[in-house]
């Protein structure tokens, strides 16, 4: 803002606003006083002290003015201080006319014209024409307009824009870390899909072929296909935000005590199949290198779906050690994150009583007695009996309605998971063979489930039931198929014959399931080996067991997310590390998924929604340093049982 100009010795009054003002109204009166200046009567002192108050306070610098213009000799003979002095004798009168001169002393020789000039003296009509209108069309009100917009987007770009983009690079919603799966490949609610470029992502991968979008369900009804990757592109990647279908981890996979370090290096896309490569690289510490995808809080399933993909396993297929998966898990859990899983898997249970507290026990640990006698023995790890060593459902039909519970209110949740393969050997007879499981929680006496019905195996020299039940941290329904000896990386490698006469490079695995919420007698799961149909579980498996004083096991009411991953512990086959090749490849021809028509796609469905609590916990979701939930700072919630 400009400062008022001081008023210094030695410069004039002349313009001042109450001076003119105070001259127009002399001038106009027919009584006129001839004197220059103020009205008559007004001395030095009236026209300082009027000057003052219309300027606020300048009274000292004004006081002066007239002695010191040159205009007129110094007034030896006046003081300023003395009020109602005439400026001028009454004898020395101007005169009005142009061209005549004024009077004796000091007006002699001062024309009029020049006393009158438009620069010093004007009208009031004058004065309006000193600053030119306001003109939107003028340069001048161009510059103005100008300068509001540069400020008031200014304005907006800090106070709205900042933060808008802060959110966008720095919340991992906006980068898809935690966005949920709906809505990928550019299908919108109603199902429509826009037009997009030819190598925008989609759903449905343009290489699939047509003849397999229809389906006919082992249930009899129809299936239509809802996803599919061919992995036909060449070098694709799988880093963090590189793909709106699946991420590498960069992890170690603790909770089964694997070899390998996770890394996202080891995934990509070749000759058109994914790639998942381990080698003898040491990492963080660890000895081995390999790869892991998810789909977690991208791409999942719920209510129904089948799951196909084509594949070819690692090594020999008479040499044990490789851990090769393909399966899927609720994504209230994320697979590698302890402090997620921790409570929710493998729960899948919806009913209120000592199935949901911590070792499947009473609030005083004195029972069930078949809870407490009919579980793993191990002297080498201290199991002696007990049948549970989970901490309990975390998020219970019954939970207490202050503590966070994702919802609905009144429905139990949990991390199911549906394992379409694990590969192993079976090295009393040189075969390959692959686990096709369910895990589920609570669990039965001897961890047994019922299997004198819903329960049925197709093929009996090809499949049979695991012996493994489960432990301590799982009850397992599962069984074992042999696969084909031609599948196997090093066998194709090596052109080694194969004595079961096989030639094909990939072998087909699936599973189908259903998950009906209103009539959950309906559920089942089946799974396939070698494209044909190898043995199905349904609700009755786990069905209530009065023993161990628990109810109905769940089929699969979660959404479901994908994992590929290639591993190798002790924990699942002793690993031959003398025999074993490295590195060494896993590779999936294609990943297919079709659903009915009450099938949803979404990792957030509405009847079983995920992202308000993953965002709400998202330090934990994302921070797989964090083996519990308590290490990460947070309290496990009470229920009914343990106390409201």
């Amino acid at each position: 803002m400009a400062q008022p100009p001081t008023m210094h010795s030695g410069m004039g009054h002349r313009t001042s606003e109450t001076s003119l003002n105070s001259y127009e109204q002399s001038s106009s009166n027919h009584g006129y006083n001839r004197a220059y200046g103020p009205s008559a009567g007004a001395g030095i002192g009236g026209a300082a002290a009027g000057t003052a108050s219309s300027r606020g306070g300048y009274a000292q610098g004004t006081t002066s003015s007239y002695s010191s213009t040159p205009r007129y000799a110094s007034p030896a003979n006046v003081s300023p201080q003395q009020t109602g002095s005439p400026r001028f004798s009454p004898a020395e009168t101007m005169p009005l006319r142009e061209g005549v001169r004024g009077g004796s002393g000091p007006l002699q020789g001062i024309d009029e014209s020049d006393l009158d000039d438009q620069l010093h003296t004007f009208t009031a009509a004058d004065r309006k024409d000193l600053s030119t209108p306001f003109d939107i069309t003028s340069w001048r009100g161009w510059a103005n307009g100008l300068t509001l917009f540069v400020l008031m987007a200014g304005f907006i770009v800090l106070f709205a824009g900042y933060p808008i983009i802060d959110w966008a690079y720095n919340n991992e919603n906006s980068s898809g870390g935690n966005t949920p799966g709906f809505n990928l490949g550019g299908v919108n609610a109603s199902g429509q899909t826009p037009q997009m470029p030819a190598d925008f992502p989609s759903m449905i991968d343009p290489d699939t072929p047509e003849d397999v979008k229809k389906r006919t369900g082992f249930d009899g009804e129809e299936w239509t296909l809802v996803f599919s990757d061919e992995f036909n592109k060449e070098g694709r990647t799988f880093y963090p935000g590189d793909d709106p279908f699946f991420t590498a981890v960069d992890i170690h996979y603790w909770p089964t005590n694997d070899f390998e370090w996770y890394d996202p290096g080891q995934v990509t896309t070749k000759d058109g199949h994914l790639v998942l490569t381990i080698e003898q690289i040491p990492t963080n510490n660890l000895m081995f290198r390999s790869g892991m995808i998810q789909s977690w809080n991208q791409l999942c399933f719920s209510h129904n779906g089948y799951y196909e993909a084509r594949v070819s396993l690692p090594g020999h297929n008479d040499i044990g050690g490789f851990w090769p998966g393909v399966w899927t898990m609720g994504n209230l859990g994320r697979p590698g994150y302890g402090g997620t899983t921790e409570g929710l898997w493998p729960y899948s249970y919806d009913s209120c009583d000592v199935g949901i507290l911590a070792n499947q026990t009473y609030v005083n640990g004195t029972g069930p007695e078949a809870t407490l006698t009919t579980g793993q023995v191990d002297d080498r790890q201290g199991y002696k009996g007990t049948l549970s060593y989970l901490p309990g459902q975390k998020l219970s039909k019954c939970n207490c309605d202050w503590d966070d519970h994702p919802g609905p209110k009144g429905v139990g949740r949990g991390s199911v998971e549906i394992d379409m393969i694990e590969a192993q050997i079976d090295l009393d007879v040189g075969h390959g063979e692959v686990s096709q499981s369910a895990q589920f929680a609570p669990f039965d006496d001897h961890y047994q489930f019922y299997n004198k019905s819903g329960y049925k195996i197709f093929n009996e020299d090809v499949t049979r039931p695991n012996t493994y039940l489960g432990g301590v941290f799982q009850q397992c329904v599962s069984c074992l198929s042999y696969t084909h000896d031609s599948i196997y990386h090093d066998n194709q490698v090596e052109n080694r014959p194969t004595a079961d006469g096989s030639s094909e490079p990939f072998g087909v695995f699936g599973f189908e399931y259903v998950a009906d919420y209103e009539n959950r007698k309906d559920g089942y799961v089946t799974w396939v080996n070698m494209g044909k149909q190898s043995w199905w579980m349904n609700y009755d498996t786990v069905q209530p067991n009065k023993k161990v004083g628990v109810g109905q096991r769940l089929i699969a009411e979660e959404p479901m997310a994908l994992i590929f991953n290639l591993g190798m512990s002790n924990n699942f086959q002793n690993v031959d590390f003398r025999n074993m090749n490295f590195p060494n490849y896993m590779r999936i021809d294609y990943i297919r998924v079709w659903q009915k028509e009450s099938g949803l796609v979404g990792c957030d469905p509405e009847d079983r929604p995920t992202a308000a609590y993953i965002e709400k916990y998202k330090d934990v979701y994302n921070n797989p340093n964090f083996t519990t939930w308590a290490q990460a700072g947070q309290k496990w919630p009470k229920n009914e049982l343990t106390g409201c």
